[in-house]
């Protein structure tokens, strides 16, 4: 009985290793590919978000230019008027009740007719508009409230309020009595607005201000 016996060159051998190898490696490249498109797409997300939260931020300053005319010869351009709530302005003379983030509850309202309640368990409910944004599918809400914990004439001992002449060293605070200005109580502001966007997206936006009164 005759044995054949049949012998692969060496060759052929080291070919077929080698094209092993480059499937392999062309594997991991197409791994990474993806990978790399992947955290492009996802930086490109992440780039457009951000512009687009500026963009509701910047249109947010319609309403601190509102309020300033509110305050310089509007409805609250005097002490007097702003002693007591003026719904229609969207302005409470009592604090709000905010959330953990200082944001007063009754702007995260989604409702047309919000409403909240301030620092006495009173509601507060302000009736005026929206502001329009740029485009029609970007709305402006704000409100203000008086960091007080009643209504009425503004005292140190129920309002955070900013030092007056006599609260502070230095300056004129060194002057006699009789030449200091007169001692004011200047309560705080607080301006708080919720600009609402496409895919309903919200940039809650806040800061505060005194007043001489």
């Amino acid at each position: 009985m005759t044995t054949v016996s049949f012998r692969i060159p060496r060759g052929r051998r080291q070919r077929g290793v080698v094209l092993l190898f480059c499937l392999i490696v062309l594997v991991i490249l197409l791994i990474g590919g993806v990978a790399v498109m992947r955290s492009t797409h996802t930086s490109l997300a992440s780039a457009g978000n951000l512009v687009f939260r500026r963009d509701l931020s910047s249109q947010g300053e319609q309403a601190a230019s509102n309020v300033l005319t509110a305050f310089k010869s509007g409805v609250l351009k005097t002490a007097a008027l702003s002693a007591a709530s003026i719904p229609s302005a969207n302005y409470s003379a009592v604090e709000l009740t905010a959330n953990d983030q200082g944001i007063p509850l009754v702007l995260l309202s989604s409702s047309s007719s919000p409403s909240g309640t301030d620092f006495t368990g009173a509601t507060f409910s302000p009736t005026a508009s929206d502001l329009a944004g740029a485009t029609s599918d970007i709305t402006i809400r704000y409100v203000i409230d008086r960091l007080c914990r009643a209504a009425g004439t503004a005292t140190t001992s129920s309002c955070v309020y900013a030092p007056s002449s006599s609260n502070v060293t230095g300056g004129s605070s060194q002057l006699p009595a009789s030449q200091r200005p007169a001692s004011t109580i200047s309560p705080v502001y607080r301006l708080s607005v919720r600009v609402t966007g496409v895919r309903s997206t919200q940039v809650f936006l806040q800061t505060s201000f005194t007043r001489p009164e």
